[in-house]
């Protein structure tokens, strides 16, 4: 089982406010945000469903951010798809629209998208149509 997850941001703020956006038709809010006064070093973001983030951003002090891949698990493809829709209207590049990937499985509804670092973040529902 996965607590949390966190990725970096080569621009905190607008990867703050892409998140704020992107992940809102999954139920998920900034619950908290942490300063580099208290870090250390660079500012975080925590994302999810009140009360417990889950979903983390920091800021990169170097600039490097390697992309990762991260997939959020829904109970609808109706959430897949505002998920994509409101993703792509934040300012998301497409990286394979709503859809059901078969060869995952036969029931595997997801859509793809690259957050302002490259990053791969989906939204997925395993539950039948």
């Amino acid at each position: 089982m996965i607590d949390h997850i966190g990725i970096t941001a080569s621009n905190y703020e607008k990867s703050k406010a892409f998140y704020a956006k992107a992940l809102a038709p999954l139920g998920y809010t900034l619950l908290m945000e942490v300063p580099k006064e208290i870090t250390g070093h660079e500012p975080v973001a925590g994302f999810g469903e009140a009360p417990k983030p889950d979903f983390w951003v920091a800021g990169a002090a170097s600039g490097n951010t390697p992309p990762v891949h991260v997939a959020f698990r829904v109970t609808s493809r109706a959430q897949v798809d505002a998920f994509y829709e409101t993703a792509m209207a934040a300012g998301a590049q497409d990286n394979g629209p709503p859809g059901v990937r078969p060869h995952y499985h036969a029931n595997y509804y997801g859509a793809f998208v690259r957050d302002p670092d490259g990053h791969n973040v989906e939204a997925v529902c395993h539950e039948p149509a």
